[in-house]
């Protein structure tokens, strides 16, 4: 069969595409909304707001805008600008600097685990938002599934009270049967559970007592997760034409559901309690001197813009040569932080009227993740009138924020097959689309057993932790201080235009010191912290760790085994062999040769070189 690149086209590519071989976004709206909802994910409403609650309220915004400014942006901007200038996706773009290939290959296999759980967790949404269509709300009331301890307010337990001029502790029922009264701050509370909270355990979860019980897969979690893969496969058979279409709905959509969701909470009472608690009724700048509120806005803005795992690369990768990507970079980094406090605007004025209802402190209502998503908002969304349509409005409003990231993520694992293999994805590209699609929802058949919220939640604690930090400080060193921060600076140019120094002076400052030092210090931070893994009060066991020892090491390993792989096959001494891994690549530069200018004009063309046509994993490294 005829396989020739210069005569044919697919569904990646069009007409009016620049780069008639991996194709170019159909508008600049298409990858700026695909960037959007690429960075703008579930972290954003469900621990973002926490997080500032926790840290001083608004104080919290001081630190979290200078990580931005020092460490988010920074970084944004080096992955748009690499991608956009070789055309690439996050491993072949690093023929940029052989040595430091396997960086590309530990963002991408991080990608795929966890890509793994989070359409899970798109499955929860998906079967809480079939449940919603229902006239009273499943976890409204301690219905039959329920057990003792399920109630919607605190049952008292036991108090001090007087009896016959002496003060006595007894317990309440004895006090109520009696007609006497509970003295003041001497109630005890019986530890009891919401009803969203054990419907959340016994009845979507069916969850079992730990790790070690698999049990039996949940049918109705399976069915959901495997439609959540039927949709992201369906956005995605065509590539960027399609995504890049579906994102106007999946990006845009969800700020009108918080916007409403906002103008809700609002008119309810004990709202402003919540918003109070979130930003603080006077900010704590005291907490400013603690480390831990700094390695906490460090580590939002990080995993926020999802920086490091290789879905930038991929996505700017597609873009016109001489797209602005600065502006780009910018516009995205801002709306993603926006939205992070917009979120919680909407979030904390909801559980605000949820404490006020259950009488209750707002600190006893609040929660981050899981906890947040199914059981507290879910709680309170139950509480006002029509509760199942603004139930329906929550969960749809998380359906989309998982699904354009996952979006943008499996089009990461597809950019790194059509870089490597271009002419089968030419004529395949929908059947390894789907292909991909049916391999990770098989493997995530795991995460929707009995036990499968621990195996997500183990995944998320090793694989989307310490890892991901380690390549963004091996990618930002190697670029800046092998490759050459100067270098890469002309690289931009060609792209942007000339910029005077004062222009760059700032992001030689971030790249070149600021940068690298933060996000080494949260790296040890992180390595220092580590602990072992728990979901909620339940340990995991010793088998548990190391599986999830095993699998960040599987996504690591690949970085020292690539650059000895590189040594090997290079020519010379040692030293020699080295110093050649750490220049450039023969064919590095510009995808298309009317970019090249006079700075490349001696690169190989990508077409003709061999790699694509080798099928091994090690021939793919060579």
């Amino acid at each position: 069969k005829d396989f020739s690149l210069s005569h044919e086209e697919d569904s990646h590519s069009a007409d009016g595409d620049e780069n008639k071989e991996r194709g170019n976004w159909s508008s600049k709206g298409d990858y700026l909304l695909s960037m959007v909802g690429y960075a703008v994910g579930l972290g954003n409403v469900w621990r973002f707001p926490y997080l500032t609650y926790q840290n001083g309220g608004g104080a919290f915004l001081i630190p979290y805008s200078l990580m931005l400014a020092l460490a988010g942006l920074p970084l944004f901007f080096l992955e748009c600008s690499l991608g956009q200038f070789a055309s690439l996706g996050p491993i072949s773009v690093w023929r940029i600097l052989p040595l430091f290939q396997g960086v590309g290959f530990t963002m991408v296999i991080i990608s795929a685990f966890v890509t793994v759980y989070y359409n899970v967790i798109i499955a929860y949404a998906l079967y809480y938002l079939f449940a919603s269509f229902q006239k009273v709300l499943p976890w409204s009331e301690c219905f039959s599934w329920a057990d003792e301890l399920c109630s919607k307010t605190r049952i008292v337990n036991d108090c001090n009270t007087i009896l016959h001029g002496e003060i006595i502790h007894a317990n309440y029922t004895f006090v109520t049967s009696n007609n006497l009264t509970c003295i003041n701050g001497t109630i005890n509370y019986k530890p009891v559970q919401f009803p969203s909270e054990q419907y959340w355990n016994k009845v979507a979860l069916q969850r079992s007592s730990g790790l070690d019980e698999t049990g039996n897969i949940v049918w109705y979690l399976a069915l959901c997760l495997l439609l959540s893969w039927i949709i992201v496969a369906a956005a995605l058979f065509k590539g960027i034409k399609s995504s890049g279409k579906v994102v106007y709905f999946t990006a845009l959509f969800p700020y009108v559901i918080l916007l409403i969701l906002l103008v809700r909470g609002a008119t309810l009472e004990g709202s402003v309690d919540g918003i109070q608690y979130y930003i603080g009724r006077q900010s704590n700048f005291t907490k400013l001197m603690e480390a831990e509120v700094w390695k906490d806005a460090a580590t939002q803005i990080f995993y926020s813009l999802s920086v490091a795992w290789g879905g930038l690369v991929a996505l700017s990768s597609y873009n016109r040569f001489h797209n602005n990507c600065y502006l780009d970079a910018i516009i995205v980094c801002v709306t993603n932080c926006v939205t992070s406090v917009f979120a919680g605007f909407a979030v904390f004025s909801i559980l605000g009227h949820m404490a006020f209802l259950s009488e209750r402190p707002v600190s006893e209502v609040v929660n981050s993740g899981f906890n947040l998503a199914f059981v507290a908002y879910p709680e309170a969304l139950s509480k006002l009138p029509v509760s199942p349509l603004w139930s329906f409005l929550f969960f749809f409003m998380l359906l989309l924020l998982g699904l354009d990231s996952q979006f943008a993520t499996i089009e990461t694992l597809t950019t790194t097959i059509q870089d490597f293999y271009p002419r089968v994805m030419k004529k395949l590209r929908i059947p390894v689309t789907m292909g991909v699609c049916l391999l990770l929802f098989f493997l995530g058949l795991i995460c929707v057993t009995q036990a499968g919220i621990y195996w997500v939640n183990l995944i998320d604690h090793f694989c989307a932790g310490w890892g991901i930090l380690f390549s963004a400080v091996l990618e930002i060193v190697g670029i800046i201080y092998i490759y050459g921060g100067n270098r890469f600076i002309q690289d931009i140019e060609m792209m942007i235009g000339n910029k005077s120094r004062w222009f760059w002076l700032w992001w030689r400052m971030c790249w070149f010191f600021l940068t690298p030092v933060l996000l080494t210090a949260v790296l040890i931070w992180s390595l220092a912290t580590f602990s072992h893994p728990f979901y909620g009060s339940v340990p995991y066991p010793t088998w548990g760790s190391v599986v999830g020892w095993c699998m960040i090491i599987f996504c690591v390993i690949w970085i020292p085994i690539v650059a000895i792989v590189k040594i090997v096959k290079a020519e010379g001494t040692l030293y020699e062999r080295i110093v050649s891994c750490c220049r450039p690549a023969a064919n590095w530069g510009p995808y298309l040769e009317r970019h090249r200018g006079e700075r490349y004009s001696h690169i190989v063309d990508p077409k003709k070189e061999k790699e694509h046509e080798i099928p091994t994993v090690f021939g793919l490294i060579y």
